[in-house]
């Protein structure tokens, strides 16, 4: 869950109204709660940090896992303990709650389809207006551009939906098919996040290679958006390995596209990528990898699996452990798998205990610490380009474009937040779980 910090407002004669935010899950939550947030601190309201008083909390939620869902519900009750006169609660667990949520009385119900218009309904609901959550505008590109609140990077939603239905997966009933934002819009997004400042922009969606605006495919897209002038770099959110074109690879050649991809696997079993209705098999997988590591040196892959599936052996777990040390993903994300009612995975037989899943989890975690340390060791003693994001403790924090955090000493940067800086990497901070790089700036 992320923490929203206060910023300051003018001060006026009444206090403005202030306004709480908890965003729980993917990008796409992080990206709509920082538009919401740009919106209402435009319109006079103080963002408050979620552990202090306010007049509204927004809790944009998440159902992707088992975990997901009790982490929503604890959000909202710590929400609902705080008292405040309005709690909206909207994101992926509102959609697959929305009875239940309803039926308690105590929050506001806001779907996905109506989440953009969220401002409208806080502000009708302090001028004393009673609207309908359902009866506020209907978009799902239509946030716009924040200000730089809480992050430097911004993301640019450019999809939304899937129509893959795996059988593990509850996304596609919550947040419907696949839509494709007009790349005229997405265009100009990227120019206005340009000139309002951020040095780094995300394309994100639900599944983002998927995207198709009357033909023109995703890599198209990212190829048009590279030759937008401006000091700036792309980063890909996570990506499906399905329909990847020879123009794919040939964007990471670009200086403004940020070498490093989390391309989703999930199992390195080609039986269990069946039983969950995947759209490759593992050596399509290996072949998109290999190309990628292949032919650029460094390139930093991540990626997702999930441990536990149902009827997952233990040999078909070794097969994932197996590819994920063999490919070097320098990330894991690992997901014991969790029941989504409504999906096939659900009513298949074989579930596996939660102890071997917990035990499975533990093994791929460790496999992947291990990774990351050898993946940061080999790029020790090379430069890169990171972008400063934050100060603290007597130093400057940022990622490069290989994603690996790095620490400048704050003497040695010139102070300035949402910079680019040239550094050469010096060696792992080790006592710390995330494992940043020590980092000198490169003088011209």
């Amino acid at each position: 869950m992320d923490s929203r910090q206060p910023q300051s407002t003018d001060s006026e004669s009444v206090p403005a109204r202030s306004v709480a935010f908890q965003t729980l899950g993917c990008k796409l939550n992080q990206y709509e709660t920082d538009a919401l947030a740009s919106r209402l601190q435009k319109a006079g309201y103080r963002i408050a940090a979620d552990d202090e008083p306010a007049d509204c909390h927004i809790i944009n939620t998440c159902t992707v896992t088992n975990r997901g869902d009790r982490k929503s519900r604890n959000t909202i009750n710590r929400a609902l303990r705080a008292r405040p006169p309005l709690v909206v609660v909207t994101g992926c667990f509102a959609e697959s709650h929305r009875d239940e949520l309803e039926r308690d009385g105590r929050v506001v119900v806001v779907p996905n389809e109506n989440k953009q218009a969220i401002d409208q309904l806080i502000e009708a609901h302090f001028a004393g207006e009673m609207v309908r959550p359902d009866e506020l505008p209907r978009g799902v590109f239509d946030f716009g551009v924040p200000d730089p609140i809480f992050h430097t990077r911004n993301m640019i939603k450019i999809q939304d939906g899937c129509d893959n239905y795996c059988t593990f997966c509850i996304i596609p009933f919550v947040r419907g098919r696949a839509r494709s934002r007009p790349a005229d819009q997405i265009r100009d997004e990227l120019k206005r996040n340009i000139d309002a400042g951020y040095r780094e922009v995300v394309l994100t969606g639900v599944n983002i290679s998927r995207y198709d605006d009357h033909g023109l495919a995703f890599s198209q897209l990212v190829e048009s958006l590279l030759e937008t002038d401006g000091d700036f770099r792309i980063r890909l959110s996570s990506l499906e390995p399905d329909r990847l074109d020879d123009r794919f690879f040939d964007l990471f050649a670009h200086p403004r596209m940020a070498p490093h991809l989390h391309l989703c696997l999930q199992s390195g079993s080609d039986r269990i990528l069946l039983q969950m209705r995947r759209q490759y098999t593992t050596g399509e997988y290996r072949s998109i990898a290999e190309r990628l590591l292949g032919r650029f040196p460094g390139f930093n892959l991540t990626t997702d699996c999930i441990v536990g599936f149902p009827g997952e052996t233990d040999s078909e777990f070794e097969q994932t452990c197996a590819i994920v040390r063999e490919l070097g993903f320098s990330h894991v994300h690992t997901f014991p798998y969790s029941v989504r009612s409504g999906t096939r995975a659900a009513r298949m037989s074989e579930q596996i205990p939660n102890r071997v899943k917990s035990q499975r989890s533990a093994v791929l975690r460790e496999i992947s610490g291990a990774n990351r340390y050898a993946f940061r060791s080999r790029a020790l003693g090379t430069s890169d380009r990171v972008l400063i994001e934050r100060f603290n403790d007597g130093a400057a924090t940022g990622y490069t474009g290989h994603y690996i955090p790095v620490v400048v000493p704050t003497a040695a940067s010139d102070g300035v937040r949402n910079r680019f800086l040239d550094v050469t990497l010096r060696r792992i901070i080790e006592d710390n779980d995330e494992m940043p790089v020590l980092a000198d700036p490169i003088t011209p």
